[in-house]
């Protein structure tokens, strides 16, 4: 959107006048406060005034102190702090008709008609009940002679905004709620930890997560750590399942695995509604076996703990995007959740939602459970679908045999999550048929003959495992074409699948381009992008980005903490990433940093001094600490240790600096939850398509693939995962800088600066516009793989 149009968007939709309140009610999560401080500085920005309601309802119905005017620096250094600052309570006298007459009194007598409520089901369903009888609560306030007629005009209706804030992930409409993705975290850490000690012992361990009525948790983390099972309530196991969970598990000790991991949903029943619990898995497992069991119950664990980058973005996104959602609201307007869709923020009716969530407990109820995981939407459906894939492998009788080889290699940097895909890729492969080949080293392995058959068994425990352990190099294919395609012919590989970064794109690009030459090299191959840097065309995102993103938010909460009871301090630190600010720009916003300087959005020293002022400003009035973000080649001549000087001059007598730079632990450790997922499910459907292309692709008892797509890169896009021919990409691509010409993260810039306290143009083209919860499920595409 043209800047004059984001002027004009700002003068029509300006909160001046606007009283904003906004409140967390129900069980805490992670990300809360990040959505908190949103609202306030985004309110504030706009010209509204805006009051935290501490306590959930119960302050809302008590008033006084619990109703305060927040400032900017009341939300200072929130955002990287687990559970709500404000409070929670559930309120047994806001359910009654007095409890919430108290409040519409409270409200009015601040002016405050715009809610934002962040919360469960049941705390929306609250908030919406209280609009609908909002006019009709005034009018008792008149009679009781509490109000005037001039203050029912004045405050004639109330308009609500919801934010899910539920680790259990429960709630109908959104692919994921504000601090699902940080329990995540919470679990995959014990997880690992727990399989070093089981593996020691050949231990069986059965671990209980939270999830009452949703199973996500329970299912994503058995997911993300190759769980030998798992128990939810939307599917519980077919009659028998304790026969045949025993004989998995001993199966799997036979196949010299070690330990054996079960995970149990708090909520897991039978199919006759009984529960499943984590004792009484224990004794099965202790009465057939005779292995030894251990239980490890999670619980709050899972609750508390630092929000993770993911959600410190989402709540932060979704915190601006609720404030945008009031400020457009008419009297007519319903009740409206600010939800993601894939990459994308959308905004659907709270009810619609609310019902959508109570029909999965319904069928749940009624024994309908198939329809349970299709109400809970494709995402989890997706989940549910790619565990049993690769949880639970098929006899070889009942394997399709297709005849063909597949070779799955990385190339380029590692990434974490690399690992997971492949594991994936292999596990798919053999489902469908086919034999497998991992090649090591990348195109260098390759072309040198570094290849072997890769089983089934080969890939266990590859999940949680950083780096790659095929190895992966740099090397591009161009000038080994000949020993490639020989190789190709040696073991009759009728398909690629390349995981890998920027490298990985220009090494298919050149097997595409001797094609002409080389017959052998016209097979399918497809790409998944796995970079840290995220600047791979064609995706919005890449495996191993958000354990990058991950470490340098972690990292900045160190430093900004090493700084805490000493005289004000900024920090400047470089980050990864190439040419690319993706790590830059989002860690900031997810660090809470006041600048950051990427290569896309060019800086002279004007803008340099700008900013200098512009936190000296702050450091006089308010903060202590200060964070800078820089890309390492955001500019050739204002280099990391320049703005450190410049800082430390500029700042002399207000402020000290400090620098870090971060290198490559932004590469290394174990891979999140959020890239373990993203890559196994990426890398599932991309073989899935290689499945089909062989089939379309075979005539006359061989394979022969020449069309431009039969050379893909498999991205996110918006809401979708796309398969783009890599031809097609060219276009799109900066090849000099190794970037995509456009990058939507560009558009959360604004965003950051606006939450740092600066005037800056926010580009709301992308803003979220009401849509139907039904329709919305029904196009859902398998964008939700990432989650």
């Amino acid at each position: 959107m043209a800047q004059p149009d984001n002027k004009k968007f700002f003068e029509n939709l300006t909160g001046a006048g606007k009283a904003i309140a906004v409140l967390t009610s129900g069980g805490d999560a992670q990300g809360m406060n990040a959505a908190v401080r949103a609202v306030v500085r985004m309110g504030i920005y706009v010209g509204a005034k805006v009051y935290f309601i501490h306590e959930g309802y119960q302050g809302m119905v008590d008033g006084g102190d619990n109703i305060k005017e927040a400032t900017w620096e009341s939300v200072s250094s929130m955002l990287q702090v687990g559970g709500t600052v404000i409070g929670s309570a559930r309120c047994k006298e806001f359910r009654t008709h007095e409890g919430r007459l108290k409040a519409a009194h409270n409200l009015v007598q601040r002016g405050i008609t715009n809610l934002c409520v962040i919360g469960g089901d049941g705390s929306l369903t609250g908030a919406n009940l209280f609009r609908e009888e909002w006019s009709g609560l005034l009018n008792e306030l008149v009679q009781q002679g509490l109000i005037d007629e001039d203050a029912v005009q004045r405050y004639s209706a109330l308009h609500i905004v919801g934010m899910v804030g539920s680790i259990d992930n429960d709630f109908c409409g959104t692919d994921m709620t504000i601090g699902t993705d940080s329990a995540l975290h919470r679990i995959i850490e014990v997880v690992d930890a727990i399989m070093t000690t089981a593996q020691s012992h050949q231990r069986t361990f059965v671990l209980e997560v939270m999830g009452r009525h949703c199973g996500y948790l329970a299912l994503v983390s058995a997911l993300a750590c190759g769980a030998d099972w798992v128990l939810i309530p939307e599917m519980p196991p077919e009659d028998g399942w304790e026969e045949k969970m025993c004989e998995k598990l001993s199966a799997n000790r036979a196949g010299m695995k070690r330990l054996n991991i079960i995970i149990v949903a708090e909520g897991a029943i039978d199919r006759n509604n009984k529960p499943i619990t984590t004792d009484r898995v224990k004794d099965l497992v202790v009465r057939c076996l005779g292995f030894d069991t251990r239980v490890t119950i999670l619980g709050h664990v899972q609750r508390g703990g630092t929000p993770s980058a993911f959600d410190r973005i989402l709540a932060s996104r979704m915190g601006v995007e609720a404030v945008l959602a009031l400020l457009e609201t008419t009297a007519n307007t319903p009740a409206c959740v600010v939800s993601l869709c894939g990459n994308q923020a959308v905004r659907l009716p709270l009810m619609e939602c609310v019902q959508m969530t109570q029909e999965v407990q319904k069928a749940m109820d009624e024994k309908r459970f198939e329809e349970a995981v299709r109400l809970r939407g494709r995402s989890f459906e997706n989940n549910l679908r790619t565990y049993k894939l690769l949880a639970h492998r098929k006899p070889e009788s009942e394997l399709p045999q297709s005849n063909f080889n597949v070779a799955v290699l990385n190339v380029g940097a590692p990434a974490a999550g690399m690992n997971a895909a492949v594991r994936s890729a292999v596990r798919v492969g053999i489902s469908e048929g086919h034999k497998m080949f991992a090649i090591n080293d990348g195109f260098e392995g390759f072309y040198k003959g570094q290849i072997k058959e890769i089983k089934w068994g080969d890939v266990g425990g590859w999940t949680g495992q950083g780096g790659s352990l095929l190895g992966t190099k740099r090397t591009l294919p161009a000038k080994h074409v000949d020993k490639i395609a020989e190789q190709i012919r040696k073991y009759n590989i009728n398909a690629l699948l390349v995981i890998g970064g920027f490298e990985a794109y220009l090494g298919i690009m050149e097997l595409l381009a001797a094609r002409g030459t080389y017959e052998d090299l016209c097979l399918p191959m497809v790409m998944v992008p796995a970079t840290v840097s995220n600047n791979v065309p064609g995706s919005d995102l890449s495996i191993g980005a958000d354990t990058a993103l991950n470490a340098i938010t972690d990292t900045c909460d160190r430093i900004k903490q090493s700084a805490s009871g000493t005289k004000r301090r900024v920090f400047i630190i470089e980050t990864m990433g190439g040419y690319c600010g993706y790590l830059a720009s989002v860690g900031g916003l997810a660090a809470g940093a006041d600048a950051a300087y990427i290569f896309e959005e060019p800086f002279d020293i004007r803008d340099l001094q700008s900013n200098v002022e512009h936190l000296t400003e702050k450091m006089k009035t308010s903060i202590q600490r200060g964070l800078v973000l820089r890309n390492e080649n955001s500019n050739e001549n204002y280099t990391t240790d320049f703005i450190y000087q410049l800082y430390s001059e500029e700042g002399r007598g207000v402020f000290d600096c400090r620098k870090n730079v971060l290198g490559h632990m932004q590469q290394g450790g174990a891979p999140s939850p959020f890239d373990r997922n993203f890559g196994t499910k990426i890398s599932a459907k991309a073989m899935q398509w290689i499945s089909k292309k062989l089939k379309e692709c075979y005539r006359q008892g061989r394979v022969f693939a020449n069309t431009e797509d039969s050379a893909c890169l498999l991205g996110m896009r918006r809401r979708a995962l796309v398969f783009q021919p890599v031809v097609q990409l060219k276009q799109e691509t900066d090849f000099v800088h190794r970037i995509p010409k456009e990058q939507w993260w560009l558009k959360l810039r604004p965003l950051m600066k606006i939450l740092a306290k600066y005037k800056t143009s926010y580009d709301v083209s992308d803003s979220g516009q009401l849509e139907h919860v039904v329709c919305n499920r029904t196009k859902e595409s398998d964008a939700t793989a990432a989650i």
